[in-house]
């Protein structure tokens, strides 16, 4: 499906856990927390210290609004390179980019998926004048603000000029995962900030801020910028007068977010303090080796790698349809704006699903509505190769006829209550199993091994399109397809490279086998694991 759409359980959209998944680094923590010990993880305890310190007492949500719309600022800004990243394979399958070359962008996604490997770092150090969350999200984001600016007079030649220059996917690949990789960094300092900024009777706030600014930052980055970059859509319903080109480029996209990005620091900078008594006040450094050997000895748990081994192959299945299925759209004449503006009508359906999911993964079984949902989401899997194979015989010269895209939308629908289905039940069990003790470590690390399971098949899915591709040369016999050069030397002998069999609806078939092979293989014994007993999760103490 379309990035905007289709990545939730990437590294975008949904991101570990709750709004607290700061570690816990502090050299105050008991010794025995190296080794699943007791004592609260980081983000839990910093939750706490409001009511423990009672110098602000109780307040209403209206005495902090302030703090909550700086959060919901921070969320926001966050939002937009996660949403440009995701704009940008859209745009290099409309300018015929290889899938190999997707491939390869597609680790743009990989960091916040990543993030647990520093967030101890961003956790521990910092300047204590100037404050434990502004020492990252200053800097952080006024790195993001300059880069843009200077990436604005760059971005055009990266993306080609379209006479005979293609798109530089290794310069692009580079300059988005720097992008990513410092968003990142940025949530990790809000995230924690959140804790501290708000007393604990409007903390809950934080989550709300998270999601509900995120969401509005990658629409901008996403949906709205595809919009405004497009000639036709534009031309279509924005101008009395036709022009060439949309209303914005990506490359003064970059310029004024980056210009945002460098006023709204500044003032953070020298406007917002954060609370001094909430500041720990020893050495925290040493808590740095504590969080990973922590975050090894939950690892090494026989129930833990095995949940871990499990789900970083139960979404194997679906990375055909889920990675390459927008770009094959795109690749057959959808406009891609047009496919990023279904996300519009799916947002209701984003609020209302885990509503409605919650209730039947609130048992002490949720892995039972992952397990049933699972064959239905397979199943869609092939629903989508039959709509991309449906789509170039509805078009017509004015585009596609309404009901297609009705079509479209009620497939989109339908991937999202299955996805969501499985989605929630995942987080589900994984607050459910989750050592109370140190549930914030915990808990974060489980969220990252599930989201690497979407992440790597993903990238697999893009890179194998183009290998399982047959092509041959119609009107020279002689020449063949099976490289860029053999393609070449094709149309100089005054023939075309035809596709016999594409790549796309091969690997779908191969993924949905793949994929009901493990459901009922691996899948009994995946729902077994909410029989362990609550011993088998929990941490070894040592003293």
């Amino acid at each position: 499906m379309s990035p905007a759409i289709a990545a939730k359980e990437g590294g975008r959209q949904r991101r570990a856990g709750s709004h607290h998944h700061c570690l816990d680094v502090r050299s105050e923590a008991p010794p025995a927390l190296a080794l699943c010990g007791d004592g609260l993880p980081g983000g839990e305890a910093e939750a706490l210290l409001p009511a423990e310190a009672g110098s602000r007492g109780s307040r209403g949500c209206r005495a902090e609004l302030g703090s909550i719309l700086l959060l919901l600022v921070l969320y926001v800004l966050q939002g937009i390179p996660l949403g440009l990243a995701g704009s940008v394979p859209l745009i290099l399958q409309s300018k015929s980019a290889s899938y190999t070359d997707q491939a390869f962008f597609s680790f743009v996604f990989w960091p916040f998926s990543l993030k647990l490997l520093w967030a101890p770092l961003v956790d521990a150090v910092y300047l204590r004048g100037f404050g434990r969350r502004k020492s990252w999200l200053v800097p952080t984001q006024y790195v993001l603000g300059l880069f843009m600016i200077y990436m604005s007079t760059q971005v055009d030649v990266l993306l080609g000029d379209g006479e005979g220059r293609g798109p530089d996917v290794v310069a692009l690949t580079v300059t988005f995962f720097l992008f990513e990789f410092l968003a990142a960094t940025q949530d990790i300092a809000v995230d924690g900030w959140a804790l501290t900024m708000l007393s604990r009777e409007n903390v809950g706030y934080a989550s709300t801020c998270n999601s509900v600014g995120q969401t509005a930052g990658y629409f901008l980055g996403n949906v709205l910028f595809l919009a405004l970059e497009s000639a036709s859509f534009c031309n279509k319903y924005l101008r009395f007068q036709p022009q060439p080109q949309g209303i914005v480029t990506l490359s003064d996209f970059l310029f004024f977010w980056g210009a945002v990005f460098l006023i709204t620091t500044t003032l953070v900078a020298l406007l917002k303090k954060e609370n001094k008594e909430l500041t720990p006040t020893k050495e925290e450094t040493k808590g740095i080796t504590d969080t990973y050997r922590l975050l090894f000895s939950i690892i090494k748990m026989p129930a833990v790698l095995t949940f871990c081994l499990l789900i970083l192959t139960a979404k194997v299945g679906f990375s055909a349809a889920d990675a390459v299925t927008g770009l094959k759209l795109v690749e057959e004449g959808v406009p891609k704006e047009h496919l990023a503006l279904l996300a519009v009508p799916m947002v209701p359906l984003q609020i209302i699903l885990p509503l409605i999911i919650s209730k039947y993964t609130a048992g002490p079984q949720p892995l039972n509505t992952f397990y049933k949902a699972m064959p239905f989401r397979l199943l869609l899997g092939l629903e989508f190769a039959f709509l991309v194979w449906w789509t170039p015989k509805v078009k017509h010269e004015g585009g596609f006829p309404v009901y297609y895209y009705v079509v479209v939308l009620l497939s989109y629908a339908l991937h999202q209550i299955t996805l969501y289905s499985m989605y929630v039940a995942i987080m589900a069990f994984n607050a459910k199993v989750s050592d109370p003790l140190i549930g914030g470590t915990y808990m974060t690390l489980l969220n990252t091994v599930s989201n690497l399971g979407g992440n790597w098949p993903s990238t697999v899915a893009l890179w194998l399109v183009d290998p399982l591709t047959v092509k041959e040369c119609a009107g020279a016999r002689e020449q063949t397809c099976g490289t860029t050069v053999a393609a070449e030397l094709c149309a100089k002998a005054g023939g075309s490279c035809v596709t016999t069999l594409d790549g796309y609806y091969v690997e779908s078939v191969i993924c949905v086998i793949l994929g009901f092979g493990w459901w009922f293989l691996l899948g009994p014994k995946f729902k077994k694991l909410q029989d362990e007993g609550q011993t088998s999760w929990k941490c070894k103490r040592t003293n």
